[in-house]
């Protein structure tokens, strides 16, 4: 597959009257004819992502988020997440730790959770809780052999 870099909303290799990624004839103008990204651009959504008001509403009940990411793997992500999570949990603060990482979660395991699984709600996920104030939500615990 080939990359595509943008400049603003255009792709880098688009035509002089690209109508841009995110314009409704993104795709279908004159103008995308023939250009190599003219499928890949049609199909995409559009417009703001309709989701963004609902987490942002939903974030703003959380006073404290921390965020730990790095771009190499291996370097102690989950590691520094879960104890970081714990020691909250020990203060007595309610505490909830997310983790996205779908090519090896390891957080069911660090928290002691392993086969446990997510319940599906009409408010969304309910988290699992190896104690009364951490809740804990995982790829892990949504995928068959983690």
């Amino acid at each position: 597959s080939k990359s595509i870099g943008t400049m603003g909303d255009k792709p880098e290799d688009a035509p002089h009257n690209c109508p841009g990624t995110e314009s409704e004839e993104a795709g279908k103008a004159s103008a995308c004819a023939g250009c190599p990204n003219q499928q890949l651009c049609a199909s995409a959504p559009k417009g703001p992502d309709p989701d963004v008001a609902r987490i942002a509403q939903r974030l703003s009940m959380v006073k404290h988020k921390v965020l730990v990411l790095s771009g190499k793997g291996g370097v102690g992500k989950s590691t520094v997440s879960a104890q970081l999570a714990w020691h909250l949990a020990s203060r007595d603060l309610q505490v909830a730790l997310l983790d996205i990482d779908i090519c090896g979660p390891s957080i069911p395991r660090m928290v002691g959770q392993e086969g446990q699984t997510v319940r599906q709600t009409a408010a969304g996920w309910a988290p699992v809780y190896p104690v009364d104030n951490l809740a804990v939500l995982s790829i892990g615990f949504l995928l068959n052999n983690p």
